[in-house]
């Protein structure tokens, strides 16, 4: 017996050990498929929580960001952010810059 040899080798225990390895791989790829589906389907998920108005378009996008990838980052931007939130806080920023020229106009009235 040397000091390289391989214990298991031609062995029933070798067929054993390639059967186990076999199923982890297996399992270690579904794993992963699994998890890249369900991250890949939360915009959908969101959108059915949240009522969105839009699901149709963030079905559309999530179904085409399997082969463009940055049309995946649309769909969960457009399921997450509120629209008429954020188009609420742009009208008032729009309205707080025009109060505060009116103001500095009126002040070089003076």
């Amino acid at each position: 017996m040397s000091l390289f040899s391989m214990p298991f080798v031609d062995t029933s225990v070798d067929s054993a050990l390639h059967g186990v390895a076999a199923v982890v791989m297996v399992m270690t790829v579904a794993a992963a498929a699994f998890g890249f589906w369900k991250i890949h389907e939360l915009p959908i998920n969101q959108a059915h929580k949240k009522q969105h108005q839009q699901i149709g378009l963030i079905t559309a996008l999530t179904w085409i960001g399997f082969v463009w990838h940055w049309v995946w980052v649309l769909a969960v931007i457009v399921a997450f952010v509120d629209s008429e939130k954020a188009l609420r806080r742009v009208r008032d920023i729009w309205r707080e810059k025009e109060t505060v020229t009116e103001q500095n106009a009126m002040k070089e009235d003076l």
